[in-house]
C-alpha cells in the first residue's frame, strides 16, 4: 500500500473513531483485549460457602473447557450481588428473572442461556411456608389479618421470594408485604425455612426447587413444614454475560453452556451430576435477551398493582405514574426483542 493511502486510511479511522460515542469506544476497546479470566457471580443460596461450593464443579469444568481461570464471586446477598454487577466486578452469572432484567437494562449484560425444561418436568413455583403444628395452618387466616403474623420473605430482587407472592397473592389482597405484617424478616430461601422451622416466623416465602433443597438438607426441620400457597410457574432464571464481551468468546461460552452434560460416557455422566446438584438436571438451552420479556411483564403488572393500591394526592398523579409505567415497560420491551435479534 503507497505511504500516503495508508495515511489517508489511519486519519479516517481515528476521525471516525473519535464519532463514536465514549461507551461504545470503551466496549470497542475492551473487545480488542483477550478475556484472561471470567469472575463468576453466584446467586446466595444458603449461606456463601454453600454457595460457592455447589459451583465450584461446573466452573471447574468451564474453565479447562474454556482455558482461563473461572474464579467465584460469592456475596451474602442478592444486594451485594447486585453492588458487583453495577461496578463491572462480575463477568457472568447466573442470577434471578428481576435481577437480569435490571443488568440488561443497565446494559451491562445479556443472556446467553437459561435452565432446559421437558415435558413432565416438575415446574418451579413460588410457596408459602408455614409450620405444621403452629398457629398459622391456613392461608385464609394469614390473608384476614396478616398484622398478626411474623413474615420471613425473600429480597425484592428475588422473583419467587417477592415479586411472585407479592404480584399473585398479597397485593390483590390488599397486602403490601413490607408494611402489614408483625414482623418481617428478609434473607435467602434456605434461611426463610429455617425461620419458620424453628418458630421464628409464621409464614415465608420461598419456592419448590429451594424447599426440595431444603428437605435433603434440614430433613428435621422441613417435617415441621408445610406448603399453603403455590403460584404459577414464574420467569426462569437465566445466565448472563458481559455485554461486552467479544463476540467470538461469548458463541464460545454460550456453547459450552449447551452441551454441558449433554454427550455420553463417564465424563458426560459426571457433568450431569453437577447439574443436578444445580437443580439444572437436563442442562441450559440457547438464549437471549427476549427471554426476559415475561419478567419484564410480570414487574409492569406489578408496578401497575402497585399504583392503583396506594393512596394520591389525586388521580392526576396517579395517571401520572401509571404513564411512567407505561414508558418504561415500552422501553424495556424494545430493548429485550432488540436483544433477540
Amino acid at each position: 500500500m503507497p505511504p500516503a493511502l495508508k495515511h489517508l486510511l489511519t486519519a479516517a479511522f481515528i476521525a471516525a473513531s473519535a464519532l463514536l460515542p465514549p461507551s461504545l469506544a470503551r466496549a470497542q476497546a475492551v473487545n480488542e483485549k483477550p478475556v484472561q479470566t471470567i469472575r463468576f457471580g453466584v446467586l446466595p443460596l444458603g449461606g456463601t460457602v454453600e454457595s460457592r461450593a455447589l459451583w465450584t464443579p461446573f466452573m471447574a469444568d468451564m474453565s479447562r473447557s474454556l482455558g482461563i481461570p473461572v474464579n467465584a464471586y460469592s456475596v451474602p446477598s442478592y444486594e451485594e450481588l447486585d453492588r458487583a454487577i453495577g461496578k463491572d466486578e462480575i463477568d457472568m452469572a447466573f442470577l434471578s428473572a428481576k435481577m437480569a432484567l435490571d443488568a440488561v437494562m443497565q446494559r451491562r449484560m445479556k443472556v446467553v442461556a437459561q435452565i432446559a425444561r421437558r415435558p413432565g418436568m416438575p415446574e418451579h413455583r413460588a410457596v408459602l411456608l408455614a409450620r405444621k403444628a403452629g398457629p398459622l395452618n391456613a392461608l385464609e387466616g394469614m390473608l384476614a389479618q396478616p398484622e398478626r403474623w411474623r413474615l420471613a420473605r425473600g429480597d425484592s430482587r428475588s422473583v419467587t421470594g417477592f415479586v411472585v407472592p407479592q404480584s399473585q397473592l398479597f397485593l390483590p389482597n390488599n397486602i403490601e408485604m413490607e408494611t402489614r405484617f408483625r414482623s418481617e424478616f428478609v434473607g435467602t430461601h434456605q434461611a426463610t425455612a429455617l425461620a419458620v422451622a424453628n418458630g421464628d416466623a409464621d409464614v415465608a416465602t420461598n419456592n419448590t426447587t429451594d424447599l426440595e433443597r431444603f428437605r435433603q438438607q434440614f430433613p428435621i426441620e422441613a417435617e415441621r413444614l408445610q406448603v399453603i400457597w403455590e403460584s404459577t410457574p414464574p420467569p426462569g432464571a437465566p445466565m448472563v454475560v458481559r455485554r461486552n464481551y467479544p463476540p467470538e468468546f461469548q458463541a464460545k461460552l454460550q456453547n459450552f453452556l449447551i452441551t454441558y452434560g449433554q454427550g455420553k460416557g463417564p465424563h458426560a455422566d459426571g457433568e450431569r451430576e453437577v447439574l443436578k446438584n444445580l437443580r439444572a438436571a437436563y442442562g441450559y438451552v440457547a438464549a437471549d435477551d427476549s427471554a426476559l420479556l415475561p419478567e419484564a411483564r410480570l414487574e409492569y403488572e406489578l408496578g401497575k398493582q402497585r399504583a392503583m393500591a396506594a393512596a394520591w394526592v389525586n388521580e392526576a398523579a396517579r395517571a401520572q405514574r401509571l404513564q411512567r409505567i407505561e414508558k418504561a415497560y415500552a422501553e424495556q420491551v424494545q430493548t429485550l426483542r432488540a436483544g433477540g435479534r
